[in-house]
């Protein structure tokens, strides 16, 4: 059976992801940082008839990452699919508060995290001839907001990157993506607030994997 890492797995979009391609006969490797999260997670997986399983790793951390990618691939086989959304956490930084070190946090988390991660499950795609790269974004990548100035200039080089990826990649079988995601994830918002729920962003990621046509998507305006 194909297999999706998801790193950066979590209760909301992550588990949803998971379940819409568990629910196309794909086995669910899930990457975050706390075992316990995880360990809920594997669970309401099985219960759903979908073989999962937890991983425990900090994505800023490129050992644990790497260790983490490498348990999944020995345990179910090659990746077949890579989505990649950790949270690095929101923080307020305007443009002109911007310094090395406050955004070296969000560096690591986001763009290091995710050249990891696909230094770790390109090698088995590239011998296959087939894979798929999925990154997620919040809409600032494309559209920066002015304060979140340090998140945005990571995302901004994700975006980057995941265009490059497609556009060299493809011709060996690889299909890369970036997904930005312009509004807020969950079946309530505030009144006047752009939502979408989970599930319903979902089937976007099962819909670029299956379509392999766009190098970038974007949820909201």
């Amino acid at each position: 059976m194909p297999t999706i890492a998801i790193v950066g797995a979590g209760p909301g979009l992550g588990l949803s992801i998971a379940k819409v391609f568990g629910g196309h006969d794909f086995d669910v490797a899930l990457i975050s940082r706390t075992k316990d999260k995880l360990d809920a997670l594997v669970a309401e997986l099985t219960e759903a008839g979908i073989t999962a399983e937890g991983f425990p790793a900090d994505v800023a951390d490129a050992a644990q990452l790497t260790g983490a990618l490498d348990a999944a691939i020995a345990r179910f086989g090659r990746i077949d699919v890579l989505e990649f959304s950790p949270h690095a956490g929101l923080v307020m930084t305007a443009p002109k508060e911007v310094t090395v070190d406050n955004l070296r946090a969000q560096i690591d988390g986001l763009l290091h995290g995710a050249v990891t991660a696909v230094r770790t499950v390109l090698p088995g795609m590239l011998q296959a001839g087939a894979g798929t790269l999925l990154f997620t974004t919040g809409g600032g990548a494309i559209n920066p907001y002015p304060m979140l100035a340090t998140t945005n200039i990571a995302q901004a080089g994700l975006r980057n990157w995941a265009v490059n990826l497609h556009n060299t990649l493809a011709a060996e079988g690889i299909y890369a993506a970036n997904v930005a995601i312009n509004l807020m994830i969950g079946s309530q918002a505030p009144e006047g607030v752009p939502h979408r729920s989970p599930d319903e962003i979902a089937l976007d990621y099962w819909a670029l994997h299956t379509s392999r046509d766009q190098a970038e998507h974007l949820i909201g305006a």
